[in-house]
């Protein structure tokens, strides 16, 4: 099935080493297919022949492509992918996962992979309960301090 939009990650040379990572993560996620440089546009590209170009990969039947273009770009905040969570296990399961071999935490769930790609890691209720004024607040401060979300600490907040 083709989607309409699929994120393409810009990597220096690690496309193939992430996606395998991502995937490793992931349920329900494969690696789709690897395209190579040929010995067509050297000059411009610089890169090997057969060295990988891109690779197309699912995480959870969600498409995505990775790119060895070079250390042209970097990633940053301004692009995040949500992990909407049903358990606290899946919470840790994705929070811990992401942040090994090097990912740095973030506050407020976010947290950065040893890639740079950034991650937002919460639950579910979360996004429905911050639009219910009632709770908005208390779930506010609840939160903003925490790094990884504690699901037990956002429910007495809202008890209180």
């Amino acid at each position: 099935m083709t989607h309409p939009i699929t994120p393409c990650l810009w990597f220096d040379s690690q496309a193939e080493e992430a996606a395998n990572f991502y995937v490793s993560i992931f349920k329900n996620s494969k690696i789709e297919k690897i395209s190579r440089y040929g010995k067509e546009g050297f000059e411009i590209h610089g890169q090997k022949e057969n060295t990988v170009l891109t690779v197309e990969f699912s995480l959870n039947n969600s498409p995505f492509t990775a790119l060895n273009g070079g250390p042209v770009f970097q990633f940053n905040e301004a692009v995040s992918f949500q992990i909407l969570c049903d358990s606290q296990e899946e919470i840790d399961h994705y929070w811990n996962s992401l942040t090994a071999d090097g990912g740095k935490e973030g506050q407020c769930g976010w947290l950065k992979d040893k890639y740079g790609v950034s991650w937002q890691v919460f639950p579910k209720f979360l996004q429905e309960w911050m639009c219910e004024s009632a709770k908005a607040d208390k779930l506010m401060k609840a939160f903003m301090p925490m790094k990884k979300i504690n699901i037990e600490a956002l429910l007495q907040s809202i008890e209180k």
